[in-house]
């Protein structure tokens, strides 16, 4: 007699599903037998639902065990979760029937009405993530998007509104008038892009005050001197010593968290520098001994700032994740001796941006003393060569796996590649900017005399090595494990020379994102007709891919005599794209900022419907019904959304591309047609 999986007791059968994580596995697994069917519901913890809320029939009620649901993601996504319910009362309490154990919640708020409807049917929620990428309404009093929330769920400890657009205001307001909940919060992120200048000294003061338990707290601040209100000394003190429990640190200035690029050419100095002192870093890291995750992002010169980082190791001997920008004097050896950040050896992730005065020395020192990094991102460091970041990964390539290589004058797409040789067989996921070069030299040659990271021994390292070699071997190896590529491009280049400089062997290559920036008025028309995603069938496993457009800006509408409207540059980006087997597809339309407006053309929408394998569809931006009805053609195509998360989305909510009952048209005929699985 053979015994099969169906033969474990119940208990650990269940247990195997519940460790589960992928949904499209746990799909599969509930389709092999009742028992499996019930099995996986009852066991499902996590849930993001879709579809219309008015179809009230379509409600699931199996999973009960449900803890974290995600209701951002609704549709007509972007309007009020509850205008199109006949009776919000009757949908809130069949949420909360269906969904009894609810403890952490995601829901887009574009007015208070449904938290209030929704809060007080998970009392005993903990965690909840407000969404909204409209306006705030302008006659609502501060704080009244979380008053609801602090009136009715009186254990909650975390608050995400990294996604939420508000005003700075809202929350030290909203946190004065509940300060025992706000005493209890232990999360708090407020990095959030909508924010144009951020939180000023004073802000931060009192919401530090207000939550001295929070363990991690993530704010987008106001660090240039030249603005009132800035933060600065006085203020990063006052975070460590109201906070002193932190254990993961994000401060970021808005232009940062925009991730502006920089002029390559540029020395990598800003203009001014900020208001703080290696002592205030010194003193800020010794109040945050707990610190595991500490991200300091500004746009203003911090000069000199090795020591501090030392004392961040002491200091703070859990640290792992560190990302700096603008901190210049990070990595300074002199005869090799290790300094700065080069002592935290602790960290397995580090990035950097805008570092200055980092040459090759500085950056192989880093690699000698953060023996266990993991994870290195660099950006806008215009000193680096292919010759330290190649011994940089030597020196690496038994930990680093995931790379991100962006805006370094010496760094194109093929010296990057060419650095990255020694990890070729293990990096998992890669991102590089596509700027093709032939600057790079023949040959590389680095001396190092230096002590290791004890000062015990004295070693030599030599690298010796013909890149014109390298390059006729390098297309022949495979990037066995490459998982993840990023590619960044600016308007008017094209995808195919990428392929030529050696990625072209990539087996288990899944996802792929390809960023697009700049400014197509300045071109006539592009040259030649296609970008080239056709080339990328050559990917026998790729699946998923994020074309961002977003950020390429064209005229929407009427272009001048001899320009070009978008609609041509989204034919010139999209051609070939039926040629992959993609299965998932996030697509940022091109925009024209003047009129704030992302939608999807006729070309565009005809390209896309040639992805016959496809089965979910974003569009970040928005879209004629007309249009939509092309994506019916697509066989197997069940989830789509359009969606307007963009600061600040459009008001109008009557125009064709907007409209609720487009969109409820579109999904009902969606939801009409057989697919097979």
């Amino acid at each position: 007699m053979t015994t099969t999986i169906n033969d474990l007791p119940d208990v650990i059968l269940s247990n195997i599903i519940a460790a589960v994580s992928d949904i499209r596995t746990r799909n599969s697994a509930s389709l092999v037998s009742h028992k499996w069917l019930l099995l996986d519901r009852s066991t499902r913890t996590s849930l993001i639902l879709r579809g219309n809320a008015r179809d009230l029939h379509m409600l699931p009620s199996c999973f009960r065990s449900v803890t974290h649901l995600d209701l951002s993601l609704l549709s007509p996504w972007g309007h009020p979760l509850l205008s199109s319910v006949t009776d919000p009362a009757l949908f809130a309490r069949l949420l909360s029937q269906s969904f009894p154990n609810v403890q952490s919640l995601i829901i887009y708020s574009r007015n208070p009405n449904a938290i209030e409807l929704l809060a007080s049917q998970w009392p005993t929620l903990r965690k909840i993530k407000l969404v909204r990428w409209h306006q705030r309404p302008q006659q609502q009093v501060y704080g009244a998007d979380l008053t609801p929330v602090f009136d009715n769920c009186t254990q909650i400890d975390y608050i995400d509104l990294s996604n939420f657009y508000c005003w700075t205001d809202d929350i030290p307001a909203a946190l004065r008038c509940y300060p025992l909940i706000a005493s209890k919060l232990t999360l708090l992120n407020l990095l959030n892009s909508s924010f144009p200048e951020g939180f000023k000294s004073q802000e931060v003061g009192e919401i530090t005050k207000f939550c001295p338990n929070l363990k991690e707290f993530m704010i987008v601040c106001m660090f240039d001197p030249r603005y009132p209100g800035f933060v600065g000394d006085e203020t990063l003190v006052l975070i460590s010593v109201n906070c002193p429990k932190l254990s993961v640190l994000h401060l970021a200035d808005p232009l940062a968290l925009a991730n502006a690029r920089a002029d390559p050419d540029t020395q990598g100095f800003s203009t001014d520098d900020a208001s703080i002192t290696v002592a205030t870093l010194i003193e800020m890291f010794s109040g945050l001994p707990l610190l595991e995750e500490l991200v300091f992002d500004i746009c203003n010169n911090v000069r000199d700032c090795g020591p501090a980082l030392e004392i961040l190791n002491s200091k703070c001997p859990k640290i792992k994740r560190l990302k700096l920008g603008n901190f210049h004097g990070i990595s300074m050896p002199i005869e090799s001796k290790l300094d700065g950040v080069a002592l935290c050896q602790r960290i397995e992730s580090l990035s950097i941006r805008n570092v200055a005065d980092l040459n090759d020395m500085g950056l192989i020192a880093i690699a000698r003393g953060c023996s266990k990094l993991v994870k290195f991102e660099v950006q806008g460091c215009k000193n680096i060569t292919v010759h330290g970041m190649r011994t940089f990964v030597c020196l690496l390539k038994r930990t680093l796996v995931d790379v991100k290589i962006s805006c370094c004058k010496n760094l194109g797409a093929k010296s990057s590649l060419k650095a990255l040789g020694p990890i070729q067989d293990r990096i998992q996921r890669l991102h590089i900017d596509c700027v093709f070069d032939d600057s790079d030299e023949d040959e590389i040659e680095i001396d190092c005399n230096y002590d290791d990271e004890l000062g015990h021994k004295r070693k030599k390292l030599k690298l010796d090595i013909d890149l014109n070699d390298l390059s006729n071997g390098f297309q022949q190896k495979p990037w066995e494990k490459l998982e993840h590529l990023s590619l960044w491009f600016s308007v008017g280049e094209l995808l195919t020379p990428l392929l030529s400089l050696g990625l072209e062997d990539c087996p288990n290559l899944e996802e792929i994102f390809i960023k697009v920036e700049g400014d197509c008025r300045d071109f006539a028309k592009p040259q030649p007709s296609e970008f080239g995603l056709s080339y990328l069938a050559i990917y026998p496993k790729l699946v998923k891919m994020q074309l961002d457009c977003g950020e390429t800006i064209g005229y929407a509408h009427t272009a001048p005599s001899g320009r070009l409207d978008l609609s041509v540059w989204e034919r010139f980006y999209l051609y070939g794209i039926g040629n992959l087997g993609l299965i998932e597809l996030d697509y940022w339309p091109p925009q024209d900022k003047d009129v704030n407006q992302r939608s999807l053309s006729l070309p565009a929408a005809g390209l896309l419907q040639e992805c016959v394998a496809l089965r979910k569809l974003f569009i970040h931006g928005t879209a004629h019904e007309h249009f939509l009805n092309f994506l019916l053609r697509i066989p197997n195509l069940r989830d789509v959304q359009v969606r307007e998360d963009y600061y600040p989305a459009p008001e109008n909510d009557m125009s064709t591309e907007m409209r609720a009952d487009s969109c409820s048209r579109f999904e009902d005929a969606l939801n009409r047609r057989h697919i097979e699985d």
